[in-house]
């Protein structure tokens, strides 16, 4: 099967993602496992993909992938997988993520106590 061939079957991907955050990253590394070219749209430094994530999924928390036109908002990298399995977008494959695909940004993780020495 010609490259060409295999870049035209696989779905046309806009990813709508925070340029560090647990979240997006796991969204990055799914398409990195799956090798699926998509647009990486950085909500944080351009307002107006923000602006266009809102209007297109109808909310403002991200990730939000849209795949041959359907939104997906505020999800995970996981559940990005899960969902094109479901549709038969992708293969299963053995490779493993090469990060967490359902971990939030870093200000969203529970923090744990101070230890108090005295």
């Amino acid at each position: 099967m010609s490259k060409d061939f295999e870049t035209m079957n696989k779905p046309k991907i806009i990813a709508y993602l925070k340029p560090s955050c647990g979240w997006s990253n796991g969204v990055r590394a799914i398409m990195r496992k799956y090798d699926l070219p998509y647009e990486d749209r950085d909500i944080i430094n351009d307002p107006l993909q923000r602006q266009e994530m809102i209007m297109k999924s109808g909310q403002m928390l991200s990730p939000c992938v849209e795949v041959d036109g359907h939104m997906l908002p505020d999800i995970s990298g996981e559940e990005v997988e899960a969902w094109m399995l479901s549709k038969g977008l992708i293969q299963p494959n053995e490779a493993k993520p090469d990060a967490p695909t359902n971990q939030p940004c870093a200000h969203e993780m529970p923090q744990s106590s101070p230890l108090n020495f005295r």
